[in-house]
């Protein structure tokens, strides 16, 4: 009896625990957070201290034969009550309702868990079994109680898992209604481990020896049961995740063509730090952003409202939507504003604006489309994605690629 089966579930309850635990330090008082964290928690005790060689060491430490039995009925219990107290809070609803009703199933749970100890304290175990206590007892006074009211009490945790995740998974898609029909499957382990339970108890009620029930398959389906309802609760957050940084990269990868038409203008995006690789995705695309609108920034007085004029109306005209048109046409004048800074090294526009106080016909940021000084992830990427792909942003990018200074001048003069 070595134990393995029991303590690696639960170094792999700790190990989630601890990757958890930043993220609790910071949110202390978010209920969900609370709530997975206690589960874990809690999980990881049940499978450290179910095990036969903790078992006989807590009797051993404590001085009281079989005091390990109410320590994990306890244990097994709470963490009856953490699950339901989870779905509760995952589920939502009004705030007043979902703390009554959590508060209804931790008060219960803790009422199962005083009852544990006064029937074990009342009892009489003196025989220290390891692996056999449910049935070896199943006929002893007051231990017979506290046996059937753990095996009653995690039925109705059970059962009431498997209708609230049931009744839930029908109402919503996803990665959510997967988690959720998981954690319906590890819960009907959980039904097989009390269906064994009950039967080895029942038989030693009747003189029958079904022990082995109890004694050996009964904790392969616990232990398959808590792991399988792990992953269920995990599986859906660890989704969300995944998929919450893939959209950020993809994010990312979108505003590259707008990020490298700006980037020759933008000093901050060819001369600035660049952050590392492994730099977290939203703090990259944040860079990104910020790399582009500085970009923009020093743009303003080449940009030509007549340009972005003409490339929307020929943008409507091939049958883009306005959103899709309006993007193309602030792509075109971007496009069109690089080559006339690049075709004025000088800066001498510059220089021309700010001594007229930056004339509108010019190209201040008053005569830019408004569109371009309130732009969102979104607008950006639209824009990006014409930079690459749109007919009329090309014509644009050819047409004002052999622009001279001197014609930009006369233009803006």
């Amino acid at each position: 009896m070595d134990g393995s089966s029991y303590y690696i579930p639960a170094v792999a309850m700790a190990a989630a625990l601890l990757v958890k635990a930043p993220a609790l330090s910071r949110s202390w008082r978010d209920p969900l957070l609370r709530s997975v964290c206690t589960l874990m928690a809690l999980a990881g005790l049940v499978f450290f201290f179910a095990a036969p060689p903790t078992i006989g060491e807590v009797n051993d430490v404590i001085g009281i034969t079989n005091v390990s039995a109410p320590l994990v009925y306890c244990l097994l219990s709470a963490f009856s009550a953490a699950c339901l107290v989870l779905i509760v809070n995952w589920r939502g609803g009004p705030p007043e309702s979902t703390r009554r009703v959590s508060r209804s199933w931790i008060i219960g749970y803790s009422v199962v868990i005083v009852a544990l100890v006064v029937l074990f304290v009342l009892g009489d175990a003196p025989v220290e079994r390891l692996v056999d206590f449910d049935t070896y007892y199943a006929n002893e006074p007051f231990v017979r109680e506290m046996i059937v009211l753990y095996l009653v009490a995690l039925t109705v945790s059970g059962v009431a898992m498997s209708v609230m995740c049931g009744r839930w998974a029908l109402k919503v898609q996803g990665w959510l209604r997967a988690g959720l029909l998981i954690i319906v499957a590890g819960y009907l382990f959980n039904i097989a481990y009390l269906t064994t339970k009950f039967t080895a108890v029942i038989a030693r009620w009747n003189g029958a020896n079904l022990d082995y029930l109890s004694s050996d398959a009964a904790p392969v389906l616990a232990s398959a049961g808590v792991q399988i309802s792990a992953i269920g609760f995990c599986f859906p957050l660890a989704c969300q995740r995944v998929g919450d940084t893939w959209s950020t990269w993809s994010t990312y990868r979108r505003l590259g063509p707008l990020w490298r038409e700006l980037k020759p203008v933008s000093p901050h995006a060819a001369h600035g730090v660049r952050m590392s690789w492994w730099s977290p995705a939203e703090l990259q695309v944040t860079q990104r952003e910020s790399d582009i609108h500085d970009g923009m920034l020093s743009l303003y007085p080449y940009f030509d409202t007549a340009v972005r004029a003409s490339a929307y109306d020929a943008a409507l005209s091939a049958g883009s939507e306005p959103a899709q048109a309006q993007a193309e046409a602030d792509a075109a004048m971007v496009t069109a504003a690089v080559r006339a800074r690049a075709a004025d090294p000088d800066g001498r526009v510059i220089d021309s604006a700010e001594a007229a106080d930056a004339p509108r016909s010019v190209g201040s940021p008053a005569a830019a489309s408004p569109s371009m000084s309130t732009e969102g992830p979104r607008d950006l990427v639209r824009m990006s994605i014409a930079l690459r792909q749109s007919p009329v942003v090309a014509a644009a990018r050819g047409q004002y690629a052999t622009r001279s200074e001197s014609d930009f001048h006369e233009r803006t003069s």
